[in-house]
């Protein structure tokens, strides 16, 4: 999903464009914060305390729904359908797992034309932990009544990885969003700069 949208939003309610990056990592920051002390709150309920804590406002409620509805009409980046195709014509099933709504990413799938694709989406929020928990992977892999071993996360964060490989899945990592994987994490299985090729490394037999 491109959020390439999202800091015009900000701007539309008189905030800088600038501040979606540390918004958001902030967001994300206070979720995983949650999630490793045995805590949950929703996506939308961590984006709003976040905006209204990096603004130092009493953003309204308004401006939180500005920013955070809609978010089902984004664009997909460009290599995803590819990506996909490939997945299907190899027989891979493939689930969305999301730290937000599920409809949301559903609806997300479907405006971009992709919901044949994708076999269902889960919400963090079904089992309270926010991911990199391992609980989020484990409740990926019992629904598809999977080992992990047999199922792969590909994702655009070192830190989604990492908490994949630590739950025991397979993991593949995209290069567009961070530039360079953080050594920090224990390796991806494999990395690419887009997703087709990343897909046709982890459908290579293993070893």
């Amino acid at each position: 999903m491109s959020l390439e949208e999202v800091p015009g939003r900000l701007a539309e309610r008189g905030h800088p464009a600038s501040l979606f990056e540390p918004w958001f990592t902030r967001a994300v920051r206070d979720g995983m914060a949650l999630a490793a002390a045995g805590g949950y709150r929703s996506f939308d309920e961590i984006c709003a305390a976040a905006l209204r804590d990096i603004t130092g406002e009493e953003v309204g409620q308004e401006t939180i729904d500005h920013v955070l509805r809609g978010w089902d009409r984004f664009r997909a980046h460009a290599d995803v359908l590819p990506a996909l195709e490939e997945l299907r014509s190899a027989g891979v099933r493939v689930i969305g797992l999301t730290t937000g709504n599920a409809e949301v990413i559903s609806g997300f799938f479907a405006h971009n034309g992709m919901s044949d694709h994708v076999e269902a989406v889960l919400s963090c929020a079904d089992v309270g932990a926010w991911k990199p928990a391992p609980a989020a992977y484990r409740y990926a892999t019992t629904w598809l009544d999977l080992a992990p071993e047999q199922v792969a996360l590909v994702a655009a964060h070192a830190w989604d990885c990492h908490g994949a490989k630590r739950a025991g899945l397979r993991t593949g990592w995209v290069s567009r969003l961070e530039g360079r994987y953080n050594p920090t994490f224990d390796p991806a299985d494999t990395t690419a700069d887009d997703l087709p090729t990343l897909v046709r490394d982890l459908l290579k037999p293993t070893r």
